[in-house]
């Protein structure tokens, strides 16, 4: 017989709250089977599960989007190709959020180390430089060139 572990082994092993756990069987992500006595039984697959769903929220899942995408595949009794592919196309999606976020905190860290090169080396020339990398950033994030970018802020 299959070994199933309270809520308060599970909350031990793995480290997340017996509340946490609670509001995931509320929710719906996960629902253990009950005991006799109503209380929560997890499984060997039920540990496993909320293994992935940590996993999931670290690479930034909202709990909506594992409910409603990602915890579908793991009851799938047989394979539903056209449920496949649109959690894929969901993945490729929220990947492209993932790597637009990578490409915006590669400009901060840059700007943070221009910012710090020139405070520690001031000179006209690293001034200017950083001037020009800010005015290129905010081109970027107001997507094309305001009035204020063309006046020009004299390298302040």
């Amino acid at each position: 017989m299959e070994k199933l572990y309270s809520i308060q082994e599970v909350s031990q092993k793995l480290g997340i709250s017996k509340d946490t756990l609670r509001y995931y069987d509320r929710i719906g992500i996960l629902s253990p089977t009950r005991d006799d006595n109503m209380y929560r039984k997890y499984s060997r697959n039920d540990l496993i599960t909320l293994m992935n769903i940590q996993i999931m929220q670290y690479a930034d899942f909202s709990l909506e989007e594992i409910k409603e995408k990602l915890i579908g595949i793991y009851k799938m009794e047989t394979i539903d190709f056209a449920y496949c592919e649109d959690v894929a196309s969901f993945l490729d999606a929220k990947n492209a959020e993932i790597r637009k976020k990578i490409t915006h905190l590669e400009k901060v860290s840059q700007l943070l180390d221009m910012a710090a090169e020139t405070l520690r080396d001031f000179n006209k020339e690293s001034d200017r430089r950083l001037a020009e990398f800010v005015l290129e950033l905010y081109k970027d994030i107001r997507e094309n060139e305001p009035e204020i970018a063309e006046e020009g802020c004299d390298y302040n």
